[in-house]
């Protein structure tokens, strides 16, 4: 070891806290990035490998009925390599000290038991066997919370029957990985699917020989577009709903948005850390150099060169960034395997693996090797320039002059404490501007961590409170006569109904289309409001559509313009309609109607497809009761179960985030306000070693040091708010929107939150300081160079 090298040893275990906390840093921006882009990976591998070897189909299309032959034709058209039907059904299921309604979806099997396209993954249990009628596959999230396992029964109403069938296996499909009917929340409470033999379905809904849903596996090569455009053409006379690609099917759309969400997170939120970590490492580093000016000198003297010694300080910065790497290889690996691990909850996967490739912390390090090389440059130039005869002398002693508030007349305001604070503050503009903005991005990192909480609690009001006020929903096998609303009326426990009208869709404007739904409700609708930006009533025109914003957006179009509606029920029914205006929903790209006018424009009679109800709680299992019971009702829904379904699996997510992000913002604050007080010790020790043998006690010395770090955190706070916010705001915009979109929402006591937050670290920074400030060693100190 050379001489160098054993300097570069003794100045990092002399300066090793500083040294340490600056590490931290550096690994907790590895930390995030890895965390997140290992977990985007992960889930990445774990959808690409599942879906491979469940056979995911490429297109899906739904439809009324159509005979089993069309499939041979569907299997000619140009691209499909293999095509699947099969007939599937929402029913109403039945478990034993269940009260609220439960909705199954049972999905046909053929002969063999294993469909080809779209394979279930058996994790308990077996497939029914053939011939069997009543046995079922039941999906691994429903049976995982409502307890089933293989050998339970459970009844269902089946097409207006009540049959009672018996689990053999728990399974999975690639088709329900996120669980749900077509919302944008996991509802493995309520939604469970059910797999059984398809000539028991078919017979119990009159479709023996038919098929009401197909799935295409496309050619290598072949255009999606094309399969598609031929699909809908084969299948309108059958009713067909418009075939839609993988990109749009429901779990793969809500997957694949959040797996967009992990790789916004990776190369966003760790910036900041960097950021901090190349101002301490500068910082420190030109501290260094400012007190080993007679250091620097002696080893040009003895012949050293300016590129060794510059190699040294530059160890110093490199091996600092290389605890920090090795630190946060290790969080961000915990960081990563967790978060996966969490997606459990809301992804159904075979297996959802954990791995971290090689290149993402190769790539991390990188940035951070490269990050703090660029940062100490500037500081390792003043070694190289620094002439061994001026090196020994001191450094000039800084030029004394009145402060701004002398000059302003203010200083009577203020104790000779204070004022000896604000002057030194006066002397280092720019140490302070930076490290206030240090600890705001600390304040801003905890709020940019810790609104989604907010965030989604705003989410749950707006759209469950303020919009969808109804307790439950009843959806009908078909589209019933209106009077039908009064056998829901006089139902146990019912208050008041609201009757709706559900028709699929696809508008097109110009070369834009999109698909979604029309929901027609009555202009005087209670139960489900529509409401703009600011949550004030938007009236729901006689004629013409109202559109979601984000729909117009994507869409194009403004209050005033037309553009085509197209049905998708089997009328297929096409007109040009007028934008009446737009309105403001969180939840999904959807259009809205007066009931009459929707009816008029499907040709139809006073219908309804559904009916909302306010409910008397204490009745609330009386009603469901009834539900369970009644013929005509396909499926019914619980909001409150709803709501408890998502809370469960969300708070423990956003709990999770929340404390994560706090400790990432704690590191940055500990690391800047610790690092500046160390810094501003190393440079007052003569005065403040003075101030003592002149007689003032430890705290009035601990005083100077310290009001300038406190006055620092008093104003890096409300800084780093509207900082934050910032943030928050931008993520939101990188993220996909298509499902939900949440708004930027920061509660007061968020803010405060992360207030206390930061006064906490910068407390245990001040302290630790405070401590040394107390073991200074006074004649060693005060031995300063003439």
């Amino acid at each position: 070891m050379n001489l160098l090298d054993k300097k570069l040893l003794r100045d990092l275990w002399r300066m090793r806290s500083q040294a340490f906390t600056i590490a931290l840093v550096v690994a907790a921006g590895i930390a995030g990035f890895i965390g997140s882009l290992s977990t985007y990976d992960s889930m990445q591998w774990s959808r690409a490998s599942y879906y491979d070897a469940a056979r995911f189909a490429d297109v899906f299309a739904e439809l009324k009925r159509a005979p089993k032959a069309i499939e041979r034709r569907i299997a000619e058209i140009p691209g499909v390599a293999d095509v699947q039907s099969t007939v599937q059904f929402d029913v109403t299921l039945d478990i034993p000290g269940i009260a609220e309604p439960v909705v199954g979806r049972m999905i046909g099997l053929p002969e063999g038991g294993q469909p080809r396209l779209n394979r279930i993954f058996i994790r308990q249990g077996r497939m029914p066997e053939a011939g069997q009628a009543h046995e079922v596959v039941v999906s691994e999230g429903f049976a995982s919370v409502r307890h089933l396992k293989p050998g339970a029964t459970l009844a269902a109403l089946i097409n207006g029957k009540r049959e009672t069938l018996k689990i053999v296996g728990i399974g999975l499909s690639p088709e329900y990985v996120f669980a749900t009917r077509g919302g944008a929340f996991p509802d493995d409470r309520g939604f469970g699917v059910l797999w059984i033999d398809r000539v028991h379905l078919a017979t119990a809904f009159n479709m023996e020989g038919a098929f009401n849903h197909v799935a295409v596996k496309l050619a290598p090569g072949a255009s999606e577009r094309v399969v598609i455009d031929a699909l809908d053409r084969l299948l309108e006379p059958y009713g067909g709903l418009h075939a839609y690609g993988r990109s749009d099917q429901v779990s793969n759309k809500i997957l694949t948005q959040e797996i967009g969400q992990q790789k916004v997170m990776g190369t966003t939120l760790p910036l900041p850390f960097f950021g901090v970590a190349i101002f301490l490492l500068n910082v420190v580093l030109s501290r260094i150099v400012s007190t080993q000016r007679e250091q620097i000198a002696a080893l040009k003297a003895l012949g050293y060169g300016n590129a060794a010694i510059a190699t040294h300080y530059l160890k110093f910065v490199l091996v600092i960034t290389m605890l920090g790497i090795v630190i946060g290889v290790l969080v961000g690996a915990w960081f990563g395997h967790y978060m996966t691990r969490m997606y459990t909850d809301f992804f159904h996967f075979p297996h959802l693996a954990y791995r971290m490739q090689p290149w993402i912390p190769l790539l991390a390090g990188g940035i951070s090797l490269l990050a703090a090389v660029a940062g100490a440059l500037s500081t390792v130039h003043q070694v190289v320039v620094l002439a061994p005869a001026q090196a020994m002398h001191p450094p000039s002693p800084p030029r004394y002059r009145k402060m701004l508030l002398e000059r302003l007349g203010l200083v009577h305001w203020l104790s000779p404490a204070a004022r000896m604070v604000i002057r030194n503050m006066e002397r280092h503009p720019l140490r302070v501007l930076v490290t206030i903005f240090g600890i705001a991005i600390s304040v801003a990192v905890i709020l940019s961590g810790t609104f989604w909480r907010d965030a989604v609690n705003y989410l749950i009001y707006v759209q469950f409170e303020a919009v969808q006020r109804a307790d439950a929903e009843v959806v009908f096998n078909e589209p019933m006569a209106a009077r039908v609303r009064h056998e829901i009326a006089h139902a146990p426990g019912v208050r008041e109904t609201e009757v709706s009208r559900i028709v699929p869709v696809r508008l097109v404007s110009g070369h834009l289309s999109y698909r979604t739904v029309i929901q027609g409700i009555p202009q005087d609708a209670r139960l489900h409001r529509l409401l703009d930006a600011n949550l004030r009533s938007v009236p729901l025109p006689r004629a013409g559509i109202l559109l979601t914003d984000r729909l117009a957006q994507r869409l194009n179009v403004h209050a005033g313009d037309t553009l085509w509606v197209e049905s998708l029920e089997s009328t297929r029914r096409k007109r040009e309609v007028v934008v009446a205006g737009t309105v403001g929903e969180l939840i999904g790209l959807s259009a809205y109607m007066e009931i009459g006018a929707l009816n008029r424009f499907m040709g139809e009679s006073d219908v309804v497809s559904g009916i909302s109800v306010a409910l008397d709680k204490s009745r609330e299992k009386d009603f469901f009761a009834y539900l369970k019971g009644h013929p005509k009702i396909a499926t019914s829904g619980s909001k409150t179960a709803m709501l408890q379904s998502f809370k469960e699996t969300s708070a423990k997510n956003v709990l999770f985030f929340t404390t994560i992000f706090t400790g990432f913002a704690a590191v940055i604050a500990f690391g800047v306000v610790y690092n500046s007080a160390r810094i501003a010790l190393a440079e007052r020790a003569w005065e403040l070693a003075s101030l003592r043998v002149l007689g003032f006690t430890r705290r009035e010395v601990s005083a100077f040091l310290l009001g300038e770090l406190a006055i620092e955190i008093v104003l890096a706070i409300p800084l780093g708010f509207p900082l934050g916010y910032f943030i928050a705001w931008g993520l939101i915009q990188l993220m996909p929107h298509e499902t939900l979109v949440l708004p930027v929402i920061i509660q007061p006591d968020t803010y405060a939150y992360a207030g206390i937050a930061i006064l906490l670290a910068g407390t245990v920074s001040a302290l630790i300081v405070r401590h040394r400030v107390d073991r200074l060693d006074l004649v060693a100190v005060l031995k300063t160079r003439e």
